[in-house]
């Protein structure tokens, strides 16, 4: 056997053994989900959203020095409309923010101020726990602020996965290095998204548990975000109620619904 017939055999054995460790292509895994990597993306963008959407749940702080609980109500039209209030404690109750379109603002019912923010903080703490502003009014998309691939498609840990690795375009204002997102195959509910910073290190991880059916839907009802350098904190939501596709006018979500 010529010399260049065995070195090719031997690269086609070698692809083959590759292909076994690792599953398949990533070409071949698109061909064989239902949901496409944008599609993934967008599916867990859009959780707790639907046309439009409504809900109440309890949002738990814990940090070194203190633990509190804040009791949540919000609404969600389109992709580019959201308003969340706090109904408890007392404390705080009131206090809201609102998204349209590109801009935020916050309601300080204690003093009767509306602040708009600025896109500079967008990355800054909500009402000082582990999710950003743009964690919870999602003025970023994954699938639109990212470049992504799907890169694994099989077991992990008794289940079957998916996961989907994005990168930020060189445009987007991110400020994650890497985002990794990881759902169950079947219904491509998620269970982690890993966030790494601009030197590709784990930043925070953010955890779906506890599915349950809310509104007609299949959704966790528990989302959990921990950041990796305070492993002993956290930031908990349950959601506890959800209602989908509702009658929300645009106008609803405007300063004078803030300020309620």
């Amino acid at each position: 056997m010529k010399a260049w017939v065995k070195r090719l055999l031997t690269a086609v054995s070698m692809s083959i053994l590759w292909l076994g460790l690792s599953g398949v292509s990533a070409p071949v895994l698109a061909q064989e989900l239902s949901l496409t990597p944008r599609q993934i993306l967008d599916k867990v963008d859009d959780l707790f959203r639907g046309r439009s959407s409504f809900g109440l749940g309890t949002m738990t702080v814990t940090t070194a020095h203190w633990k509190r609980s804040l009791k949540m109500e919000f609404w969600s039209k389109g992709k580019d409309k959201s308003l969340i209030r706090i109904l408890a404690p007392k404390k705080e109750k009131g206090t809201a923010t609102l998204r349209s379109g590109n801009d935020m603002w916050n309601y300080l019912p204690k003093v009767k101020r509306v602040i708009k923010l600025p896109s500079s903080m967008m990355a800054d703490s909500w009402m000082g726990s582990h999710f950003t502003n743009d964690d919870l009014v999602k003025e970023s998309r994954m699938a639109d602020d990212y470049t992504f691939e799907l890169t694994f498609y099989g077991e992990k840990d008794s289940q079957e996965i998916v996961e989907v690795t994005c990168r930020p375009k060189p445009e987007a204002a991110v400020v994650w290095g890497k985002v990794l997102v990881t759902a169950l195959r079947k219904e491509y509910l998620p269970i982690f998204i890993r966030y790494f910073d601009e030197d590709i290190r784990l930043a925070r991880t953010m955890t779906f548990s506890q599915v349950t059916e809310l509104g007609g839907r299949r959704i966790p009802s528990v989302v959990t975000m921990v950041p990796e350098d305070k492993p002993e904190e956290s930031t908990v939501i349950m959601y506890e109620k959800m209602d989908f596709n509702i009658g929300l006018d645009d106008g609803f979500f405007s300063l004078r619904t803030l300020q309620r």
